[in-house]
């Protein structure tokens, strides 16, 4: 597997981000994924520090998720953190419930939206795609599901694929790595608890200490053109520790 990235995501709950990006370089992180709201509202020169605290850690920030509100209403903006931070990708992460189509023209018309807001920075060499959840799995009253339809709309958006939310949606991760591999350029590495544990956590696990076959799973992600695979828990209760196991797990498929 490629270089081993860390959703900064997952420390969110252990301020100051001087020390999450100290713990994680000293863990053997040499990348991070970053999330909007850590860097949407910082001034130029918040940026360049946060860029510093990077390189002093010895990390990159090749991808990171921006709100489609963000890319869409300001793509000057978003352009200029990309490229003052390094980002050589970007995944839109979330759209809200009561945001969400209730039928499949609706996300076919959520595809093509995506795939408008993308244009600017495709245009720039720069990589964009979603991010899915669990909702994209769920059907639709005609049997499909979203996801095939944000892609119809979308055809040229890249693939984030978060392996632990197929599963919660109730998708097979091999059968859609299989549909849509070709799309894959990034991959969230995340795990699930068995049934009823870790519920502090919201069900949630270290890498490898859950249910998911990650062994085969990284095996089918091999022949996608995922570049980046990026270790998250969305709730940890100690973010250091799912940090190491995460990273020594993955660095064994």
């Amino acid at each position: 597997m490629k270089d081993v990235s860390f959703q900064l995501y997952s420390a969110r709950n252990f301020p100051p981000f001087a020390e999450v990006l100290s713990a994680l370089g000293d863990a053997g992180y040499t990348q991070v994924e970053g999330y909007g709201a850590l860097y949407a509202a910082l001034s130029d020169e918040q940026i360049a520090d946060f860029r510093s605290g990077l390189e002093r850690n010895g990390l990159a920030m090749p991808t990171a998720h921006f709100s489609l509100d963000m890319l869409e209403t300001d793509p000057l903006r978003v352009m200029q953190i990309a490229n003052a931070l390094g980002i050589r990708a970007i995944y839109c992460p979330y759209l809200m419930p009561d945001q969400r189509p209730s039928d499949a023209a609706g996300w076919r018309e959520f595809g093509a939206r995506l795939q408008a807001a993308g244009k600017p920075f495709r245009d720039a060499g720069i990589d964009f795609g979603w991010h899915n959840h669990d909702f994209e799995f769920h059907a639709l009253p005609d049997g499909s599901v979203p996801l095939e339809h944000i892609f119809a709309g979308g055809p040229n958006l890249s693939w984030e694929a978060d392996i632990a939310w197929i599963v919660r949606g109730g998708g097979d991760p091999f059968a859609w790595i299989a549909k849509y591999g070709d799309r894959i350029t990034a991959v969230h590495v995340k795990d699930i608890a068995p049934k009823g544990e870790k519920t502090n956590e919201d069900g949630w696990a270290d890498v490898g200490e859950g249910t998911l076959d990650w062994k085969g799973l990284t095996k089918a992600l091999a022949e996608t053109p995922a570049q980046y695979f990026i270790a998250e828990h969305d709730n940890p209760s100690d973010f250091r520790r799912f940090a190491k196991r995460s990273l020594a797990s993955i660095q064994s498929y």
